[in-house]
C-alpha cells in the first residue's frame, strides 16, 4: 500500500450534463413576455367621468324680494295703463276751453305813498266740451293780473259744478296794491304811447275734481295762463281787448 491514497471525484453518471455555454446569449431577452418573476402588476384602468358642473350660488333673500317687488310694480303699471286706456276709449276726454271776454278797470290810481291801487272786473267764459265728463270747481282758486313781473290785482273763482257740454260765464272781481309803483306808472304810460297797447297776463290756479259717470276722481289742478293786450288802463273807461289767448295745463 502506498502512503497516501488519492481520492478523485467521480462524476455522477446519472446526473444530467451541465452546459458549458449559456443557453441565452447576453443582451438577449430571456422570453418574449419577459421574466415571469419580474413582471409588473397589471394596471387598473379607471373609466373617465366628467367633472360635475359648478354649483350655482343660491340667490339671497334680498335679491328675491327685489325681483318680486319689481314684478308687482310692473303688473300694477300694466293694469293702470289698461284701465286708463279703457277709460279714455269710453269717455273720450277733452281739455276745457277758457277765454277772457271782458276786462274792466274800476280803479287804477297812484296814492300819496307811491303805492298803486288797482281793481279789475274780469269776465271769463269756461267751456266743458265733454259729453260724459263733469267738472267740480273747488275752493282755493286764485286768479291774478300781472304786468311783466309785477302783480297788479288778485281774486278767486266761485265754487260750482259744470255739467256735460256746458258753457259757464264767470264774473270775477280782483283787487290789489303795489308798493313803490311810481316807476311802474311811468313805464305803463310810456308803453301805451309807444305801442298803443299794454300787454297783461292773467293767471288762474283752480283745483277741480273730475266726474266720470257717477265716479268722482281725486282733486287735480288746472293752470290757466292767458295773454291779454289792452289799449289802455284808464279807470272807469271801456278797455278794449286787442288780443287774448289762453293755455291750460293739468297738474296732479
Amino acid at each position: 500500500m502506498s502512503d497516501h491514497q488519492k481520492i478523485h471525484p467521480v462524476s455522477d453518471q446519472e446526473a444530467p450534463p451541465q452546459p458549458t455555454a449559456p443557453l441565452v446569449p447576453r443582451g438577449a431577452s430571456r422570453s418574449d413576455r419577459g421574466d415571469p418573476g419580474k413582471e409588473s402588476p397589471p394596471r387598473r384602468t379607471v373609466p373617465y367621468q366628467p367633472l360635475p358642473p359648478p354649483k350655482k350660488r343660491k340667490r339671497s333673500c334680498c335679491c328675491r324680494c327685489v325681483c318680486y317687488t319689481l314684478c308687482v310694480l310692473l303688473l300694477l303699471v300694466v293694469l293702470l295703463g289698461a284701465t286708463v286706456g279703457i277709460l279714455y276709449l269710453v269717455f273720450k276726454p277733452k281739455i276745457p276751453d277758457y277765454s277772457i271776454d271782458r276786462l274792466e278797470l274800476t280803479r287804477f290810481s297812484l296814492n300819496q305813498n307811491s303805492s298803486l291801487s288797482a281793481t279789475f272786473n274780469v269776465t271769463i267764459t269756461a267751456k266743458n266740451p265733454n259729453e260724459k265728463i263733469g267738472i267740480y270747481y273747488e275752493d282755493g282758486s286764485k286768479i291774478s293780473v300781472w304786468y311783466t313781473r309785477t302783480k297788479l290785482s288778485e281774486g278767486s273763482l266761485p265754487k260750482f259744478y259744470q255739467g256735460h257740454e256746458n258753457t259757464t260765464v264767470l264774473y270775477v272781481e280782483m283787487t290789489g296794491q303795489t308798493e313803490d309803483a311810481a316807476g311802474l306808472m311811468a313805464t305803463l304810460q310810456q308803453q301805451q304811447l309807444q305801442t298803443g297797447n299794454i300787454p297783461l297776463r292773467v293767471r288762474v290756479n283752480q283745483p277741480v275734481r273730475i266726474k266720470l259717470g257717477k265716479l268722482k276722481l281725486m282733486e287735480v289742478k288746472f293752470r290757466v295762463r292767458c295773454g291779454v293786450s289792452v289799449d289802455n288802463l284808464a279807470p272807469n273807461n271801456v278797455i278794449r281787448i286787442q288780443r287774448s289767448s289762453c293755455k291750460i295745463r293739468l297738474r296732479l
